[in-house]
């Protein structure tokens, strides 16, 4: 008798979750900053005096019911941001949870585009390791932006929520050749971002490269577009050394998809896994180069189009089949992972360059605009040797999401995730589609061991909190959620 009801009760579990509605809502916020500004992204000072784009953050509302009965919940937030210090996360939550009081803000993820014109987001406050010397007068504060991003943030959340109606979503995948590997490896086994290739040393590109386009259609009850959720695996950093605001390629993929589905859609751009890849050319970049001015087009134009029209073979394959009932979950959890350990000779050399910087400094306060950021991303691992003298296994706690959409599955995670993680994750999930966002959160790159092995920046004890080993343990977490999604099914 308690076999039957048991096997009752799954029966009609699996009915309820077959019949969930979906409820959608969207909004789009501006979060331009006023000027002058500093910019996030590089190692040296910029303060930006002009605006190129304006930034927007592009949020997405979506709530599963049966009848009246709300089942769960989630709300992504696209902000054009270099990343997502936890403050303004944690900032984010807090407002909304005013606002609606009712609300589980755990469902809020808010994840960035990785552009490097951007507002500056971290100062002291924010417990980083890696510090602008800001000017105290004559620009926009840190503090003065952060509240208005917040604000604007949480502005866009509740009107979303507000207008979210019963509607009906699709998904596809197309691909589209965005990013390339940016590690060169040497015969000697030493790996250089951005390496040049042009010499006998050279012996190959590191990793593999990721040029799929997952796309997210969601409409309303009348077939209405009212947004989609676009992912790549390339950081928008096309124009990474510019001194002007700027929200880089996703701008002009916004403009073509607007242009295209009507200018009140929202497009919520998502970085996949690509800590190691970026939209620059590593190598043929002459050839490149020549077809680039034959067409008469700039490089930043050619992303664009290679990604709007990737969505536009997407959606004209998959308009027909909407879902209106879709099962969805929501799962998040706070995970614990090792922290990468700082050698002796690591620690002597960031010992070294850091107290270097801080003595220049001490002779010049001029040079801290452009060494104080080298200062303290040096001096963290120098504290972080401290630390392991006391605690030898020191521990990084990180917030992941897993979100079932129907077949599909979204992954979150606060790295600059190499993307053989990502990799693994999609070849072993249980999922139809699989896409993984990375910078939900403070992008650190976390690397692969072969990686690692290799060194150069990013892969370096000095650019990631978390190792290879870190990594592993990530994607076993992310999997975990994952595949539990489906079992129960």
């Amino acid at each position: 008798m308690r076999q039957t009801l048991t096997t009752l009760g799954l029966l009609l579990t699996c009915m309820n979750m077959f019949t969930q509605d979906l409820y959608i809502g969207v909004s789009e916020m501006d979060i331009t900053p006023k000027l002058p500004v500093a910019l996030a992204g590089q190692f040296h000072l910029r303060i930006a005096h002009e605006i190129s784009t304006p930034l927007t953050a592009n949020i997405i509302v979506l709530e599963s019911r049966s009848g009246k009965k709300s089942l769960d919940k989630t709300i992504f937030v696209s902000c054009d941001l270099v990343g997502i210090p936890n403050q303004v996360w944690n900032m984010v939550r807090q407002e909304v949870k005013k606002r609606i009081p009712d609300f589980n803000t755990d469902k809020i993820i808010i994840n960035a585009t990785h552009s490097h014109t951007t507002p500056v987001l971290n100062d002291a406050s924010d417990k980083t390791t890696f510090l602008y010397k800001l000017p105290e007068q004559g620009v926009t504060q840190v503090g003065e932006y952060r509240s208005f991003l917040v604000n604007q943030i949480t502005t866009g959340i509740v009107s979303a929520w507000e207008k979210r109606v019963k509607g009906k979503m699709s998904w596809g995948l197309d691909r589209a050749a965005i990013p390339y590997n940016r590690r060169v490896v040497y015969k000697d086994g030493e790996a250089v971002m951005y390496g040049t290739t042009v010499t006998p040393n050279f012996n190959n590109i590191e990793g593999y490269e990721d040029h799929d386009v997952h796309s997210l259609f969601f409409w309303n009850g009348s077939d209405k577009l009212l947004g989609m959720a676009v992912e790549v695996a390339c950081p928008a950093q096309e124009v990474e050394g510019d001194t002007k605001v700027n929200a880089d390629y996703w701008h002009p993929v916004r403009e073509k998809l607007k242009k295209q589905f009507g200018n009140d859609v929202v497009i919520a751009g998502l970085i996949g896994a690509s800590g190691d890849q970026s939209p620059h050319p590593i190598y043929r970049k002459e050839a490149l180069e020549r077809m680039r001015k034959l067409s008469n087009t700039s490089r930043m134009e050619d992303i664009a189009l290679r990604i709007a029209e990737a969505v536009n073979r997407t959606y004209e394959i998959v308009e027909n089949d909407k879902h209106s009932e879709v099962i969805m979950e929501h799962q998040a959890r706070k995970i614990e992972l090792p922290m990468r350990k700082i050698t002796v000779d690591e620690y002597i050399e960031s010992r070294l360059i850091s107290n270097e910087a801080a003595e220049q400094i001490s002779r010049d306060p001029a040079k801290a605009e452009q060494l104080n950021t080298r200062m303290t991303w040096y001096g963290d691992v120098v504290k972080r040797y401290e630390v392991q003298k006391t605690n030898p296994n020191p521990q990084y706690e990180t917030e992941i999401h897993v979100i079932r959409l129907g077949d599909i599955v979204v992954c979150t995670n606060q790295f600059e995730l190499f993307t053989d993680f990502g990799l693994q994750m999609q070849s072993r999930s249980k999922a139809l589609q699989t896409i993984v966002v990375q910078l939900a959160g403070p992008g650190t790159y976390l690397p692969t061991s072969k990686a690692a092995k290799g060194g150069g920046y990013s892969a370096v004890c000095q650019s990631n909190v978390v190792g290879p080993e870190g990594g592993a343990i990530l994607v076993e977490e992310t999997l975990e959620l994952i595949n539990a999604m489906w079992n129960e099914n």
